[in-house]
């Protein structure tokens, strides 16, 4: 069988993996309307000649609902990792050298890393640094806090919102490395698990004892009025996109098009991911009395959604509005 193959139906895929058999099988969840796919293609293609033992599937995600469905896939660009017919790890977003880096390591250990030995546990330590560090308050858990994917990480999630907490969150299910290298890195071994300044705070029991001595909001950050955090986060960068999804994966047409249109500029921009946080979504609307998104930001001033900015682009002035300039 070819190395690089094209899964167009369930069978085709379950098919796939089982001739794979102990062999490292790549799945790409693409979509045909997404340029970063596109890349990422490209980038498997090159691989696929590098490690002819391993076999890279490329599949259409709403073709094929009911895999996208079963692996929790809802954005493109999407990579899962199988060995042995098992999902060892997986990789969200337009990412190639990190594709690259996660084939090289399946490829030649033909199982899932370990993620806290070998060549690439330091470099994991130092991620999981990076994200309990992410924030004053960081909550690793199932899912999201609008969508949790277990009761533990429901109750904690509403324990932190009754308590009026604010934090940051990182869905384990997303990251197969960061899920079984946080549990060495904190020694802990379940999920949820709750950070407060980069240090362990612990999981579930644990935040339900600290608001029943109501040492919790001494321990985590009480939450600001959503007015100045809407201010602190449309000022986080010179230049803010509000959309569905992000830069490598637009979770909606509109926003797949001003990005196409923002990145034309060759300028700087960050972009925050409005499904991921209700709060900011619904707030947002009324604070700048716009209904829509996406939604673009020029110094902490609004400047408009997609017709204005093709507006811009077709008179010109897009890139000197983009440089505060005009």
């Amino acid at each position: 069988m070819a190395n690089l193959v094209e899964a167009t139906s369930q069978q085709q895929f379950e098919g796939f993996l089982a001739d794979a058999g102990k062999r490292l099988t790549v799945v790409h969840f693409q979509a045909p309307w997404a340029p970063q796919c596109g890349l990422m293609n490209d980038a498997m293609a090159e691989l696929a000649k590098e490690h002819a033992q391993a076999t890279f599937v490329k599949l259409e995600a709403e073709a094929v609902p009911e895999v996208s469905e079963r692996y929790d896939v809802s954005s493109v660009p999407t990579f899962l990792f199988f060995a042995g017919g098992q999902k060892v790890d997986r990789l969200d977003g337009a990412h190639v050298p990190e594709l690259t880096k996660k084939v090289q390591r399946l490829a030649v250990a033909g199982s899932p890393a370990a993620g806290g030995s070998g060549p690439a546990g330091g470099d994991l330590n130092q991620r999981l640094k990076k994200l309990v560090n992410a924030a004053p308050c960081v909550l690793f858990m199932k899912g999201a806090p609008l969508e949790p994917r277990c009761g533990f990480s429901r109750q904690i999630v509403a324990l932190l919102k009754e308590h009026n907490v604010q934090f940051s969150s990182f869905d384990i299910l997303s990251d197969d490395e960061v899920r079984q290298g946080l549990k060495v890195y904190s020694n802990w071994p379940t999920y949820p698990q709750l950070y407060a300044n980069g240090e362990l705070v612990g999981g579930v029991d644990i935040v339900k004892e600290l608001a029943e001595s109501g040492e919790l909001e001494n321990t985590c950050p009480r939450a600001v009025t959503l007015e100045h955090r809407l201010k602190a986060v449309i000022n986080r960068s010179p230049v803010m996109l509000f959309m569905k999804g992000d830069k490598e994966a637009a979770r909606c047409g509109f926003s797949r098009q001003i990005l196409e249109v923002l990145d034309g500029t060759g300028l700087d921009y960050d972009t925050f991911d409005i499904l991921q946080d209700e709060e900011v979504r619904q707030g947002l609307k009324t604070y700048s009395n716009w209904p829509t998104y996406p939604q673009l930001y020029v110094k902490g001033e609004l400047i408009g959604g997609l017709d204005i900015v093709k507006e811009l682009k077709e008179s010109g002035d897009l890139a000197s509005v983009l440089r505060g300039e005009a």
